[in-house]
C-alpha cells in the first residue's frame, strides 16, 4: 500500500496513538551489495515524533501512553498507517503495536 500523503506542518495523535519517524533502511547486506528499493524490507525502528494524550478508562481518567518524544522504538512490522510529509517518511500506530523502546 502506498503511503499518504500530507501537506500539513504539525501531526497530533489521538488517544493512545504515536507518530513515528521511521529511520533510514539498509542500503548494504552485510557481504556488501546494494540493495534496490524493491529489495529492501520495510523498517521496525523509529523515532517518535509526537504522543497522544492516551487512552481513555472506563471513569473517564486518562491512561498516559508509555513513551514519549524522542524514543527510539521498535514497532511492528505491518502496523500502523504510512504517511510521507514532504520528503520524511512517518508511521502512525497504535501504542500496543510498539514492541520496545531501544538505546
Amino acid at each position: 500500500m502506498a503511503p499518504v500523503s500530507l501537506s500539513v506542518s504539525t501531526v497530533k495523535p489521538l488517544g493512545d496513538r504515536v507518530f513515528i519517524k521511521v529511520s533510514a533502511s539498509e542500503e548494504k547486506t552485510a557481504g556488501g551489495i546494494l540493495l534496490p528499493d524493491t529489495a529492501k524490507e520495510k523498517p521496525q525502528v523509529g523515532e517518535i515524533a509526537a504522543v497522544g494524550p492516551g487512552k481513555r478508562n472506563d471513569d473517564g481518567s486518562r491512561q498516559e501512553v508509555e513513551v514519549k518524544v524522542g524514543d527510539k522504538v521498535l514497532y511492528s512490522k505491518y502496523a500502523g498507517t504510512d504517511i510521507k510529509l514532504g520528503s520524511e517518511e512517518y508511521v502512525l500506530l497504535s501504542e500496543k503495536d510498539i514492541l520496545a523502546i531501544v538505546a
